[in-house]
């Protein structure tokens, strides 16, 4: 029982998941922000172009 719970606590590979989760959802945050922001400038961009027009 102290042998396999001894185990259990030197296992990391749960931790590794949590931490590839938690890198995986930094990036598509960062991505939407990215996105959102380069789609704004775009939308300014061709209204102005529009109105140019």
């Amino acid at each position: 029982m102290i042998t396999t719970l001894k185990t259990m606590i030197r296992d990391e590979e749960g931790a590794t998941m949590v931490e590839y989760g938690l890198l995986v959802a930094l990036i598509a945050l960062v991505a939407i922000v990215g996105v959102k922001a380069l789609g704004t400038g775009l939308s300014t961009l061709f209204s102005g172009v529009a109105s140019t027009l």
